[in-house]
């Protein structure tokens, strides 16, 4: 579909009636409580308490007044609201700003100045120097005589050197004040999001130019949120408006995240409400029967003679009522303030801060902070990511001949300076391939140096090498060019530029030498798309040799060609160009097509080696975080065995023979399966072993694989550990994600460059490096760091701290509202089962919003272990990839924590109290106490690193307890009057809360003391350990065992392995019958087989080292 835009015609523009108004509000001040309520009503949860509050509205089956849980439910919505409506206002404010800005726009050729929101397609808008673009433009004029502009489009994509923009060809030489009377039409496709395209045509209507045709690109717009930098002025056209801008166009909100604990809560969930009903039916049943039989005896209990219809529906809706607050109400707002604690804790860690640029780690996504403890694969790309991305130009291949082989440095080669000096051919070729085959800018400085402002590391590296070498690329003045080589200026007209993609992965220049009249092609890129190209004749096998030897080396490589055009080829290639970059549809697909042939018959003058050293701490952190059980996959677009060097430097493998690399590769798709079955027999062989084992697969041979052998393929992937994916485009490196995770794997994926965006999104959790390349990755990312080293703390620290609390706080919450749903039954079985509560409504309504939500709360600050000691052993993030803390086995532990609570809670306030001359609110508020003070136990007994604000928040809430009780006892009409004066005046009162303590806690302390004497885990040990003072036991790790690398495998009968590989347990490394044990879905984690006490013996003392 298309759209045509008039140029300076309000009237027949008048179809496209979208101003430029902003709007990223999620809400209107009208729609605010409908659509938000709809929102939250929409969660099933929400539903049900809804239900829940409707049923108490009926005064013959509610057990307590309704404010009991209509007070918790206003409040909780009221929360969520108003962080919603808080949000919302920022972004008003935001929209506001934008929308009132003062622009410039021109009409009939005057001047105007209006706000921005007022902007109408088919303006023409007038710009100064350090303007923002307030909308979508198609550059028409500049102040530079040849139509060239500068802009700053950080704040669209993230990178901050300056881009050129041109005039189209139809707007060249109208001066300007027949600019602004220009009237035209504009067809261009409907509004995208594509950033990096713009296909579109436009005619200009006489008296400009003769109904012609001209195809307009990227190149010639100027889009929202750009800056004017370095030209006095400019002016375009509005195309796209408002929210149709293709920045508004990519804005939108992505779509939520379920994390694993997320999906295990919800499960657990839907069984508590499963055990409800079962419950509610047969109290439901035993209350009619009960009523029935014995009631109706009662002298006191009047029923009518002839009973509604809905009468046997009472009593079972009665318990409903009373156990519904089995699913605690405030779950969902406690996790929903907790995550966005966790996420705050990461953007205040100074740790992660880069020291080099400031930047500090970012959470977009504040909804996921525990997946990053349960992270299995992580996903990464090379360039920018585990390296500097500062490219240095170090050796090179020219006409066969090898320079800087021996310093490391082609820049002091001798060899090559002399070639240089002597004018060789080959040599002044390809200099000047590398100084003027790209899209860099040279810019003079204030102190009269030449600054190159470069969208790629590698033409930065070549143009400034080629100028080392006295081959100095000097200006840039629309269409023509400047070099400076050993004092003389050679200048070269640009005819087209040939950019690159990546399916192409290389680009052209087509330029005309000024002195002589010849037209050049220029070509540079891969290997793979430059070497098949030769001209007939050529030998290519020493470039082969030395893109082999340099990749070896790890270093970046690209093949130079040259290629000089007979005028007539070239005027009819530039034809069919012209109608190529016209085309609305396929439009690149056919300009690579029309490349092709032109890039061909190509004379190979050599090949660069640029080098990009491992970012600071990359290894350490790889090999660390593989410690922890995580498994590496690398995907990147370099040469196999560039990619297998920075591998084997990253430890990401271990070199031979503790490692071995198989290869899966071929020419064919038969060469291809056979290498695949090879290597997938392997690692059948292997799964049961703790080896180092890594496949090595190119794009290729990926789509192969992937097209035609998929299953194969799946199943090796859940094989592996590890496995380095070269030649890769932004397309299969999703594929792989989802390919891990269609595998039941939590993964994450690590980029820099718009080209990991793909992959960044599709992951479970997407974390994107503020890089060189810019922010594309890091925006659409869910957590956005500075270096790739804050990876490992990242996880290890902020990922493991997160599952441990929400597994705690998550847990802790059913516990507190199963104690005091179980507390109502065992009353109603002395209460002739009729659904009577025990507690009153002011008790219930405050018991999950007041009584004890404050020191769950609190728990978020609470550390197991310190940050040295998990960053020392990060094998203990096992315990979390197992999800040990959270699941059905640890709830079911809650469970009965909080039945065998209720069980002492009720028996011993009945057997204190039911005999005595005692009032039911009496009864009840002891019953409440007991609770209150059982669960302020059991949050001091599950805390690990007491602070003064967790006792505070812990003892103080006690003091809350009593003072809110106190309040509502001193008012007469409360219900409760004088109730806790006359309590906490008895001493009985204080010995049975001590009882109820005693008699609940007890077993609990015994039983954690068995565990911890006799049966300790890991982390036990460690926290004994640091409790005490004393040095920390060294955990083993897995060390893969000694290999050699295999090139051919006959096939064998072997039993199919399971769907998932054994996820290993290192052991303490001193235990003296340490065995590696493993653990799969379903299958329990295994505690050491013999663990002795935390001693001085000699077994302990020898193996350890000081925290």
């Amino acid at each position: 579909m298309k759209r045509f835009v008039y140029i300076n015609d309000d009237e027949a523009s008048k179809e496209l009636c979208c101003d430029n108004r902003i709007s990223n509000r999620k809400y209107t001040l009208w729609n605010f409580l409908p659509k938000n309520l709809w929102e939250q009503f929409s969660r099933f949860m929400n539903q049900y308490f809804l239900l829940i509050a409707c049923l108490q509205l009926w005064s013959l089956i509610t057990p307590v007044n309704p404010a009991s849980t209509w007070g918790p439910l206003i409040f909780i919505f009221a929360v969520s609201a108003s962080k919603e409506a808080w949000d919302d206002y920022h972004r008003y404010l935001s929209d506001k700003k934008a929308n009132e800005k003062e622009v410039w726009i021109v009409k009939q050729g005057i001047k105007k100045h209006i706000q921005a929101q007022d902007i109408q397609v088919g303006n023409i808008v007038w710009l100064r120097e350090n303007d923002e673009v307030p909308c979508d433009l198609v550059l028409l004029g500049t102040s530079d005589p040849q139509g060239v502009c500068y802009v700053e489009t950080a704040a669209l994509d993230g990178e901050t050197d300056l881009k050129t923009r041109v005039i189209p060809s139809a707007c060249v030489g109208i001066d300007l004040e027949l600019l602004h009377k220009m009237k035209g039409v504009i067809e261009c496709p409907i509004p995208d999001k594509d950033i990096r395209r713009f296909d579109a045509n436009m005619r200009l209507f006489p008296p400009f130019i003769d109904n012609d045709v001209c195809s307009l690109t990227i190149k010639n717009t100027l889009l929202q949120s750009c800056y004017l930098r370095n030209t006095e002025w400019a002016c375009g056209v509005s195309v796209y408006t408002g929210n149709q801008t293709k920045l508004g166009m990519s804005r939108g909100i992505a779509e939520p995240k379920l994390t694993a604990m997320d999906a295990m809560i919800d499960k657990l969930t839907g069984a508590i409400f499963v055990f409800q009903i079962v419950v509610v039916l047969v109290l439901g049943v035993a209350g009619n029967v009960w009523k029935d039989t014995e009631a109706r005896k009662q002298w006191y209990v009047q029923y009518p003679e002839e009973a509604p219809w809905y009468e046997l529906l009472v009593i079972p809706l009665r318990f409903e009522l009373l156990c519904s607050i089995m699913i605690p109400i405030s779950i969902k707002v406690s996790l929903d303030l907790v995550k966005g604690l966790y996420a705050k804790f990461i953007e205040w860690d100074v740790e992660m801060i880069d020291q080099e640029t400031g930047t500090a780690s970012y959470a977009a996504n504040t909804a996921i902070s525990e997946d990053l403890g349960q992270v299995e694969y992580i996903l990464t790309d090379k360039t920018g990511t585990l390296t500097d991305n500062k490219m240095i130009f170090r050796r090179c291949c020219i006409g066969g001949i090898f320079y800087g082989n021996e310093n490391g440095d082609a820049l002091k080669d001798a060899q090559l300076l002399n070639a240089i000096t002597s004018g060789s051919t080959d040599v002044i070729r390809f200099l000047t391939v590398m100084a003027i085959c790209n899209t860099v800018i040279p810019v003079q400085s204030k102190a009269g140096d030449i600054i190159y402002k470069a969208q790629s590391q590698d033409e930065d590296a070549l143009v400034i090498a080629a100028a080392k070498l006295h081959m100095v690329f000097v200006g840039k003045n629309a269409n023509l060019l400047e070099i400076r080589f050993n004092g003389s200026i050679i200048r070269y007209e640009v005819l087209e530029i040939l950019e690159f993609t990546s399916d192409r992965k290389r680009m052209s220049v087509v330029v005309k030498d000024c002195q002589n009249g010849k037209i050049i092609l220029l070509s540079k890129g891969a290997d793979e798309a430059i070497l098949p190209y030769a001209c007939a004749g050529q030998q290519t096998r020493t470039i082969g040799d030395a893109v082999e030897h340099y990749s070896q080396l790890g270093l970046r490589t690209l093949c130079l060609a040259w290629r000089e055009l007979e005028e007539n080829e070239y005027l009819e290639w530039s034809v069919k160009f012209k109608e190529a970059s016209s085309l609305l549809v396929d439009r690149e697909w056919r300009i690579a097509e029309v490349c092709q042939r032109l890039e061909h018959d190509l004379y190979i003058l050599g090949v660069t080696a640029i080098e990009d050293r491992l970012q600071d701490g990359v290894p350490e952190t790889i090999e660390t975080l593989r410690k922890a059980g995580i498994n590496f996959w690398m995907l990147t677009g370099d040469k196999q065995n560039t990619a297998i060097q920075i591998a084997l430097s990253c430890n990401f493998i271990s070199p031979e023979p503790k490692g071995q690399l198989l290869m899966i590769d071929g020419k064919t798709e038969e060469d291809i399966s056979r290498s695949l079955e090879r290597v997938l027999l392997t690692m059948r062989i292997t799964a049961s072993e703790p080896k180092d084992v890594a496949f090595v697969i190119d794009g290729w041979a990926l789509e192969t694989a992937l097209k035609h052998h998929r299953k194969d393929f799946v199943e090796l992937a859940i094989l592996s550990r590890t496995a380095i994916c070269c030649r890769v485009t932004p397309s299969q490196k999703a594929q792989l994600v989802e390919i891990l995770k269609s595998c039941d794997y939590r993964t994450l994926a690590i980029g820099d460059g718009g080209n990991d965006v793909r992959m960044i999104q599709q992951a479970d959790i997407g974390v994107g490096i503020s890089g060189r390349e810019g922010l594309q990755a890091a925006r659409a990312a869910d957590y956005s760091i500075g270096r790739f080293r804050f990876l490992k703390r990242l996880i290890l620290v902020h990922g493991r701290y997160s599952y441990n609390r929400t597994a705690f706080l998550s847990q802790y919450s059913f516990y507190k509202s199963l104690l005091i749903c179980f507390i109502q039954i065992f009353f109603s079985f002395i209460s002739g089962v009729s659904g009577t509560s025990l507690f009153n409504s002011v008790s219930l309504m405050a018991y999950n919003v007041f009584y004890t939500s404050i020191p769950v709360l609190v728990s978020v600050i609470d550390k197991d272990l310190s940050e040295a000691s998990v960053m020392q052993h990060p094998q203990i993030l096992f315990y979390c990839q197992a999800g040990r803390l959270l699941n059905p086995s640890t709830f079911a532990g809650w469970f009965g924590r909080s039945l065998f609570h209720a069980i002492i809670v009720f028996v011993i306030t009945i057997h204190a109290y039911a005999y005595e001359k005692s009032e039911m609110e009496e009864l009840g508020m002891v019953a409440l106490s007991g609770c209150i003070w059982l669960q302020a136990f059991v949050v001091a007994q599950e805390t690990n690193s007491f602070t003064v604000l967790q006792h505070l928040s812990i003892w103080g809430n006690l003091v809350g307890f009593y003072a809110i009780n106190f309040l509502f006892s001193a008012i007469p009409s409360s219900g409760m009057y004088t109730i806790m004066f006359r309590l906490c005046s008895q001493p009985s009162y204080w010995i049975t809360m001590f009882l109820i303590v005693g008699a609940g806690m007890g077993p609990i302390f015994a039983l954690k003391y068995f565990r911890y004497t006799y049966r300790p885990s890991k982390i036990n040990i460690l926290q004994q350990a640091e409790r005490m003072g004393g040095p920390i036991l060294t955990l083993g790790n897995i060390e893969p065992q000694p290999r050699t690398i295999e090139k051919d495998l006959s096939p064998l009968s072997i039993t199919q392995p399971k769907n998932r590989s054994p996820v290993y347990e290192p052991l303490l490394s001193d235990s003296p019958n340490a065995t590696r044990r493993s653990f799969g879905p379903g299958t329990p984690f295994e505690f050491f087989q013999s663990q002795s006490r935390l001693s001085s013996s000699s077994g302990y003392t020898r193996n350890c080292k000081d925290n």
